[in-house]
């Protein structure tokens, strides 16, 4: 293999029972994982052994950009937070700052003229990070949302992960703009837990649970802060390199910006080919004809990317299965359910029944 190569690690992978199909292979940097994995030392791990547990070969997280599965990383993750016996694993902000890495990606933010230009740079570049993360920005009366969502795994990504990729988030604007900014405001889709103190000490504010959405909110002063390391032309040069990267991950392609543009607008229903290449900037004549270089369709993105949300969506008890066929743009649950037994082999009630078999038997 050549030096540069993306390299997926396979020396392992979660178990699951016949019928249930395999997910799109998104991955994770092998440097940002082993900042995780310091992270896990720092807290007392012992990270040798939980590696040699989950079937990891450590040599393999050392090869040059090497990518690791989404659903080994959710099983280190399970295992990790099991063995210490701390669902706050990783939720303090010293460790935040000290065990991250975000390597090309962090530069090129450094670089920017001010916060906001370096979490736009996040956003075209986390894919680089780890394609199966989604961060996004939004607009608020008060300032932006920075939104994080996970996805491609099979396995219900465990909210540590990322309770501990916003936090990572949060102490780096502190670090881009060398001030203690606090955000105006903290939401988690997850359950409120028995106390909330280490969230609001962690965040510096009050955290809201049970939320639409995993982001936090900065405000309009903050986003605008110019950043005291902005350097222009070598912020140019770092784009280069990360865009590279992105065309060897294959995220520049048509086809991937299609499902992006489908996935962001399922929610509101089943979206139509001209309102895609409305919203990537194109006309519906020149998406399709760029889909044909592909050699792709546009229907086949839309069952692509709703299978690969409904595995995400289904692993989450959280949601009713009448839920998650509204989240996926279906007018009606049969729908969803003969698509689930085309994606799965089976109904959604059943699929969701199996996807703990294997990380289950291991964390115990």
């Amino acid at each position: 293999m050549t030096s540069g190569a993306l390299l997926p690690h396979s020396s392992r992978r979660p178990s699951r029972r016949p019928g249930c199909a395999q997910p799109e292979l998104r991955t994770s940097s092998a440097a940002w994982l082993e900042g995780v994995l310091s992270m896990f030392e720092a807290e007392g791990l012992d990270v040798p052994r939980l590696l040699g547990d989950a079937g990891f070969d450590p040599d393999s997280l050392h090869r040059q950009n090497a990518r690791i599965p989404v659903d080994e990383i959710t099983v280190l993750w399970q295992l990790a937070v099991a063995r210490a016996g701390k669902a706050t694993l990783g939720l303090h902000r010293d460790f935040a700052s000290t065990h991250s890495k975000l390597g090309t990606v962090g530069h090129a933010m450094a670089c920017s003229p001010d916060l906001g230009a370096a979490l736009a740079r996040l956003a075209r570049y986390m894919a680089v990070i780890s394609d199966a993360t989604a961060f996004s920005l939004s607009s608020d009366a008060r300032g932006c949302w920075l939104a994080m969502e996970h996805t491609g795994g099979s396995l219900p990504i465990p909210r540590q992960r990322v309770e501990f990729a916003l936090l990572t988030t949060l102490v780096q604007c502190q670090w881009l703009t060398r001030r203690d900014l606090q955000p105006l405001a903290m939401e988690f889709v997850y359950p409120a837990p028995a106390s909330d103190r280490l969230h609001r000490e962690a965040f510096g504010c009050d955290v809201q649970f049970n939320a639409t959405a995993n982001r936090m909110l900065i405000s309009a002063a903050d986003m605008a802060m110019p950043l005291p390391t902005s350097h222009p032309v070598l912020g140019e040069m770092q784009e280069h390199l990360l865009d590279d990267q992105l065309t060897l991950l294959g995220q520049t392609t048509t086809a991937s910006l299609v499902c992006a543009e489908i996935a962001r607008r399922l929610q509101h229903g089943e979206p139509r080919r001209q309102d895609v290449a409305s919203g990537l900037g194109l006309a519906e004549r020149t998406l399709q004809r760029r889909l044909q270089e592909e050699s792709v369709s546009f229907q086949s993105l839309l069952d692509r990317t709703r299978r690969e949300l409904a595995q995400q969506y289904l692993a989450e008890d959280r949601h009713t299965l009448t839920d998650v066929a509204d989240m996926l743009g279906f007018v009606d649950t049969s729908n969803f359910f003969r698509a689930c037994k085309r994606w799965f082999g089976v109904p959604p009630a059943q699929y969701r029944a199996r996807i703990w078999d294997g990380p289950a038997a291991m964390a115990a």
